[in-house]
């Protein structure tokens, strides 16, 4: 296996509507990583691209050929990747083996959605589609009754009262919002307090709107080159030395292990023994939050805190810059937004600019030289880790 490092990155800004198709918002990021990359889209050998609801909200399949064609890859294969929100994840992992595996050199890869353009309703009925279509969604369960449900499981498991749980669950949407406010490509960009998110509009007993990620519309890319190319291109390349994916059925089969969901123990352990690191390790991580129960729940099964406990640690700042481990200094999907065929990649570009230094002072996570992320699509049905290392 080879040593494969991402040397170009780049992404859109993640946001509510906009009027780019999804092809010209993957062009914005792709060709921006290509010029990073000091390569031209001649160089490119493949395409692997997540995008998940490409045919809802453009009526347009097949995005990733296009998507080729009109940055001028053109006869490269290319291939779309749907695994909900873990989309681009999964893409970047498959093109890290083929890379790894001295099939291709370079590699372009990222997602593209418009989520923010479906409008809430339909957008809410298609990314139900990624739960179990028989049972949970015609029994009324989206996405924010699931992350509820687990919420009261996890209060209930860990003995916290429901109240108590509430304000720890406000504080991770409170840390999101600060780093977000000081990334330029974030969707959402103000401050709120424990009391605003408290008294925000209930969307499903405990989640309240502040706790909830948003929909969005945007574009990520990223360059996988062999060491050997990576070298001549540039003199800050970033390794992925670690990948993980699991996988999982519905809810109600996974009831053994919730709250926590199993399949992001399964990949982290992967991901984690082929890097030959611990949780110890890792310097900053962007993960899962699309609700501020998910955060809590993923800090924990990657191994950061022990199970019940890191809520306490967001209250302490253990889970912020400074901190124990920097999680989440993008703003995440809570502030940074949530294009979710996208995702992966924008959590990938975040931690690269953060191995390189080359984010904003006010969300910086000084001297980082082990980063992570972690991808969760459904209701735990697909899971995807990455460790990237600064090869410098």
């Amino acid at each position: 296996m080879k040593k494969v490092a991402v040397i170009g990155v780049a992404q859109t800004n993640f946001s509510a509507a906009q009027e780019k198709t999804e092809v010209e918002l993957f062009a914005e990021a792709a060709l921006e990583a290509i010029t990073k990359s000091n390569l031209t889209p001649k160089d490119i050998q493949a395409l692997y691209l997540g995008n998940v609801l490409g045919d809802f909200s453009e009526g347009q399949g097949m995005v990733q050929a296009f998507a080729a064609e009109n940055i001028g890859c053109k006869n490269i294969p290319a291939n779309r990747y749907e695994g909900a929100c873990a989309s681009a994840s999964v893409a970047v992992r498959d093109a890290y083996m083929w890379v790894a595996s001295g099939f291709y050199d370079t590699v372009l890869v990222g997602g593209v959605e418009r989520a923010a353009t479906l409008g809430t309703a339909l957008a809410t009925r298609t990314f139900a589609m990624f739960s179990d279509s028989r049972y949970e969604f015609p029994s009324g369960i989206t996405f924010p009754a699931v992350f509820a449900m687990l919420a009261h499981l996890y209060a209930s498991k860990y003995n916290i009262p429901l109240e108590k749980l509430k304000e720890q669950m406000a504080q991770v949407s409170v840390q999101s919002y600060k780093y977000g406010m000081h990334n330029p490509k974030a969707q959402m960009k103000k401050e709120v307090s424990i009391e605003d998110v408290l008294k925000s509009f209930m969307v499903s007993t405990p989640i309240q709107l502040h706790d909830c990620c948003p929909f969005s519309d945007g574009g990520s890319a990223l360059i996988l080159a062999s060491e050997e190319v990576a070298k001549k291109l540039t003199d800050k390349p970033v390794f992925i030395t670690g990948v993980g994916q699991s996988s999982a059925g519905p809810l109600s089969n996974q009831s053994e292990h919730l709250p926590r969901i199993y399949s992001r123990e399964v990949s982290s352990k992967q991901a984690y023994k082929m890097a030959g690191k611990t949780p110890d390790d890792i310097d900053v991580c962007e993960l899962h939050d699309c609700f501020s129960i998910a955060s809590l729940i993923a800090a924990e099964s990657l191994g950061f805190f022990d199970f019940g406990t890191s809520g306490e640690a967001w209250m302490k700042g253990e889970a912020g810059i400074g901190g124990k481990v920097a999680i989440n200094p993008s703003g995440g999907l809570k502030a940074k937004g949530h294009p979710i065929g996208a995702t992966g990649g924008g959590q990938v570009y975040e931690i690269v600019n953060q191995l390189r230094g080359d984010v904003e002072p006010e969300r910086m996570v000084e001297g980082a030289k082990v980063g992570m992320t972690d991808t969760l699509g459904g209701d735990g049905g697909t899971l995807v880790n990455i460790i990237l290392e600064r090869g410098w």
